[in-house]
């Protein structure tokens, strides 16, 4: 994807629901096409995605495709940089849970 193809994009929508000396908890909504820019997680996390459908996940090592289906999580470690793309017709919403230690 070229630079002018990431900054037509759209924005992820973050809103924040629980922020705490263990967890911060984030519940992101990806309009069409949207995406959450690049970015590196500093905790392990996992998702709850809350519905179905493809992400596309930029990496250094190339883009990936990922088909998630509502309320079957999973998990990441730290350290992971990446930019997540809605790569549906549709709006995509999940729950990202990150764990402080």
């Amino acid at each position: 994807m070229s630079e002018s193809d990431r900054g037509s994009r759209p924005l992820a929508v973050p809103t924040r629901q629980v922020e705490n000396d263990r967890f911060i908890v984030t519940e992101w909504r990806f309009a069409p096409g949207a995406h959450t820019e690049w970015h590196r997680h500093a905790y392990d996390y996992v998702v709850v995605p809350m519905t179905s459908g493809r992400l596309l996940l930029e990496t250094a090592t190339g883009p990936v495709a990922a088909d998630l289906i509502a309320g079957q999580a999973y998990t990441r470690e730290a350290g992971i940089e990446h930019d997540v793309i809605n790569d549906n017709a549709e709006e995509f919403v999940f729950v990202e849970i990150e764990v402080r230690g």
